[in-house]
Order: C-alpha cells, then structure tokens, then sequence
C-alpha cells in the first residue's frame, strides 16, 4: 500500500519510505492510501479472540500487503505482551486502562510496534539511523524504552524542561546507551517544531539519516487503533451505541480511533476531551483552526498548542468542518475541573484516575446520553504524576508499580539545549 501527504504535493511512497522519512517531503503527514473495512465475521468472531489476535487482523489491513505475514504477526504479538483492560466505573461509563504496558502509558502500544517495524526495515540500513521524538511526557518515555539497546539506532528526546512529571523524566533520563534525553528551555510546541525544522533541513538530511517516532509517523499511531477494538471487543453488552471520550493533545489517539470507525468498528460519537488547550474545541465549534502558544495545566500530555494530527482528521475528511462535528464533539477543562472530578470519582468509586482520565471521564459524565455506553480512555497510571494526584486525593493513596519505583532509582542524565534551532541544529550536526 502507498502512503500520501497531507499537503499532497509529493509522490506517494512505499510504508517503508513513510516508516522511515517520518515527514513527507512537503512537510505533511503520510495517510495510507485507502482504508480498507473489516469483514462482518470479525466483528461476529471479536469477542472470542485474544488482544493479539484481533489486533493482528487489524494490522493485516494496514501493513499485510508490504510485510511478511509471519513478520507482521511477530511484530505485532511481541509489542502485546500486556492487555487494555475494560473496568466500569460507573454505570455505561468504562475506563479503558492503557496503563498496563512496560512505562505505564498509552503510548507503549504504538511505540513499541514502531520499534520493531523500524528494526525491520533498517535491517539492511548501513548508517545509524537517529530517532528524534518530542514529547510532553508519556511519548518519550515509550519510545526510549521501546528501542532501548537496538542496534543501528540512536534516540534522541527533547522534553520541554520543567514540564514533565518527575517520574515521566526519569523513564528517559536514566536510560544511556543509545538513548539521549535533551532538555529543551521551552514548551513541548518548541521541542515538535526543533523536530520538524530538522526534518526541513535537507543539509542536514545529507549528513545524518533521520527520522520521526512522534504520532506524526505512520507506524506510531496507526497501532493505537488497536486498543479500540479490544475495547468494544470486551463490552458485554454491544447493543448500546458506543461512545469513546479521548484525552487529546497530539490528536493521534483520536485520529486512530476516527481510523478503527472508518474500519468498521461501531462507535456512535467521539469526544475530543481538551484542557485548557481548547485550539480542536474551539475549531468544532467555529470552523476556524487557529493554533497558539500551549498553556501549562496538571495534564501535562495534553499541553499542545498545534496539534500535528489534526492535520489528518482534516484529511480523512476533506476538509469539511460538518463532516468532522457529525463524528466528534469537543470539550474543555480547567485545572479546578480535572481536581474535583478526580476526587470526586475516587471519593464515590473508589477508582483512581489520572488527570488526563479525568478530563475524559468528565466528558462523558455530563454528555453521555440515555442507551449509550461510554469508554473514557485512561491514558497513564495515576502513579505517573503522583505528587498532583496526591495532592488531590490524599498522601498515601496513589499506589506505585514497582516498574516505576526501579525507573526513580536512576541517575537523571540530560543536555541542556536553548529552543533556538541554530543550537539544535549545532547539537546534530555533531552526530555521526
């Protein structure tokens, strides 16, 4: 299958082009060139198949006519080696816990699948290849563990300095080996656009071979579809019409789920669950996309000011601002929101959530309908970010895994790097 840009002023390339260019040649972002539906009988036989398994067929429709099957299914079996469970909250309201992978976050699914599918393709690759990934917490975090000690590959994450947990710090930080951590004195909008300006340096290209693992790449938010047909899979009742509430920042999260509908998955309604970066929400309501400097909030994840994979939902819909509000709805929280329903959903339930759950959790709390079942994706165990939660919650409430405790034993290790290119760009040309 080819892959398009998004700005559809390149030629199509192969999955392997898209895979390791990252960024179109036009500076979009690669959509495959058609989005084939699943057949009614695996919807019919979903129920009885494992999260690999279904996961599997999923991929086959992506990725099956560029790769090996045994290959594919090696792939994908090895980056799933940990369930999304379904919990209920509330009454028609679930958590989608995609917490339980090797950092605790959502990302480890598209990460660890673009690791492997990257390994793949630069088998034959005789210079080291730099990855370089931006990220606002969890991204780096999953992307370091996912290609920590693979050969031929160096990882290179820029995380705005003093805005990421100090858990989500250390879970790159600590790492060494082929993994660099850059701390960037700016805001995570700063460390996307250092990435993309690299990527528009065609001196630089000449030099170093690089590419992207943010959900700008096909290969990292494409799996995330995967996790919405486990979730539907695992509901009892699949007469009700099902409605995902998605944490949003970077829009790949939604975008895989508008992706797994488009595949035939039953969903009635998506929420695009903001905080205060509201750019999406107010486009829903307004038809007008204007992007703008993130502001800091408790959901750090969520703090992007101009999110890259809108441009895709634009894309996947031409453009038509009615076509895209018949799909999802937007929503916006501030700090003071995401505090009282996070207590206040522990206080009743007794189920911790993290604040980016909470903003999903809200959504569906106030506009989930009568027959409808709502799924709020839990994007990070609540550990993750435990001296805000704590702060809500209590001292002693927040439960830590013990993969997280062996992270916080690390030694953080870091370059300091200004947001001006120049320095950036100073930084790589001194790579081999």
């Amino acid at each position: 299958m080819n892959y398009y840009s998004t700005n559809h002023n390149t030629p199509d390339v192969t999955l392997e082009l898209a895979v390791t260019q990252g960024l179109a040649a036009d500076r979009g972002l690669f959509m495959p060139e058609r989005i084939d539906p699943l057949p009614e009988s695996f919807f019919r036989e979903i129920g009885s198949m494992s999260f690999q398994e279904l996961s599997f067929e999923v991929a086959k429709k992506f990725f099956g006519e560029d790769i090996p099957e045994y290959t594919l299914q090696k792939i994908v079996f090895n980056t799933l080696t940990f369930d999304t469970p379904l919990v209920e909250v509330n009454e028609n309201i679930y958590s989608l816990e995609l917490f339980h992978g090797p950092t605790s976050a959502f990302k480890d699914v598209g990460a660890r699948f673009m690791a492997r599918l990257l390994s793949h393709f630069l088998g034959k690759e005789k210079n080291m290849v730099h990855v370089l990934v931006a990220t606002s917490g969890d991204t780096g975090s999953a992307v370091a563990n996912g290609f920590l000690g693979v050969a031929g590959i160096k990882v290179h994450v820029l995380y705005p300095k003093g805005k990421v947990s100090d858990i989500q710090e250390k879970q790159f930080t600590t790492l060494g080996q082929n993994i660099t951590a850059l701390e960037i004195d700016g805001t995570f909008d700063d460390c996307q656009a250092l990435v993309k300006f690299a990527f528009m340096d065609d001196e630089l290209k000449k030099k170093i071979t690089i590419t992207s693992a943010n959900s700008i790449n096909v290969a990292r938010f494409l799996p995330q579809a995967f996790y919405y047909f486990n979730a539907w899979a695992k509901l009892e009742d699949k007469s009700r019409d099902v409605v995902f509430s998605v944490p949003s920042g970077n829009f790949g999260n939604l975008t895989a789920g508008l992706f797994a509908k488009k595949m035939g998955l039953p969903v009635s309604k998506f929420i695009a669950a903001n905080n205060l970066n509201d750019i999406v929400c107010k486009y829903l309501k307004t038809g007008v996309y204007e992007p703008r400097p993130s502001v800091s909030t408790i959901a750090n994840a969520m703090d992007v000011g101009d999110p890259s994979n809108f441009a895709r939902i634009l894309d996947l819909y031409g453009h038509n601002h009615q076509a895209i509000c018949n799909e999802m709805i937007g929503t916006t929280y501030s700090d003071d929101q995401i505090r009282e329903t996070l207590l206040s959903v522990f206080m009743t339930t007794g189920y911790l959530m993290d604040p980016h759950g909470a903003v999903g959790y809200r959504a569906l709390n106030e506009l989930l309908k009568d027959g409808e079942t709502g799924i709020f994706l839990e994007t990070a165990h609540p550990a993750k970010f435990t001296e805000t939660v704590e702060d809500i919650v209590g001292k002693g409430n927040v439960p830590m895994p013990q993969k997280l405790q062996n992270f916080m034993k690390g030694e953080k290790i870091s370059i300091q790097i200004s947001s001006d290119y120049k320095d950036f760009r100073a930084y790589l040309n001194e790579l081999e």
